[in-house]
């Protein structure tokens, strides 16, 4: 979530995973994936580096919780990659 401002000056918190893109015109209005617009006093400039600090805070908490998990054994995470890696079957595709 990304602290905005709204024209009027009221603040505005807006989940940047629903902006499908940001114009400026010459105010700032973003548009979401649901089609609803909200007209922001911030820059697109300003819009984007919010939403690029609040995932590198996300991602970086999320790295710091996986640090603190105990290590997968490699006999483990070499079975796990196996059965990600193996080809899918394809449906109608006769079975050797």
């Amino acid at each position: 979530m990304i602290h905005l401002t709204r024209l009027n000056g009221n603040p505005l918190v807006v989940n940047s995973d629903l902006i499908k893109y940001a114009e400026s015109s010459p105010d700032t209005m973003l548009t979401l994936i649901n089609g609803e617009k909200i007209v922001v006093l911030e820059t697109c400039e300003d819009v984007v580096n919010r939403t690029i600090a609040y995932r590198a805070q996300v991602y970086g908490e999320a790295a710091g919780h996986l640090r603190s998990l105990p290590p997968i054994p490699a006999a483990d995470t070499a079975r796990v990659l196996e059965q990600n890696t193996r080809p899918s079957p394809i449906a109608g595709d006769p079975q050797d």
